[in-house]
């Protein structure tokens, strides 16, 4: 089930990419990724009180909500950085450096949740940085 999870994921976040390139013409790319985390948030917390889960918050240890405010954080710099190269840039280019967020994921994975090093991951890494590069030449 996480692949066909991870599959639409993927799909929505093309998606996302093609929606903001067009979006974000003539207005600032601070102000759309403002709108943009606005509806994210709706449609979060809109799942939470569907799915009856908003019980939970309390249960929710110091350590999961110092590392979550820390992941959103870096998912709002993420974004507010993505707005303005796709603003500046084509989304052609700019969406396979920001994808590169895989290869950076995976030695961040390997330094700091000590997951293991495979010749997979390795050879995988060096051909999605190698795409990288073909892609924004």
């Amino acid at each position: 089930m996480w692949f066909i999870f991870a599959l639409l994921s993927a799909f929505f976040a093309a998606l996302t990419s093609i929606l903001a390139k067009i979006g974000i013409e003539n207005i600032n790319s601070n102000l759309a990724t403002a709108i943009r985390t606005i509806v994210v948030l709706v449609m979060a917390w809109g799942l939470v009180f569907i799915t009856g889960t908003q019980n939970q918050v309390s249960s929710i240890s110091t350590k999961s909500w110092t590392f979550l405010i820390l992941s959103g954080i870096a998912t709002g710099l993420s974004w507010l950085f993505y707005y303005k190269a796709l603003q500046l840039g084509n989304a052609s280019k700019v969406v396979p450096i920001d994808k590169f967020s895989v290869v950076i994921s995976m030695i961040l994975a390997f330094i700091i949740l000590k997951e293991t090093i495979t010749l997979k991951t390795i050879i995988g890494g060096i051909l999605i940085t190698a795409g990288t590069f073909v892609m924004i030449l």
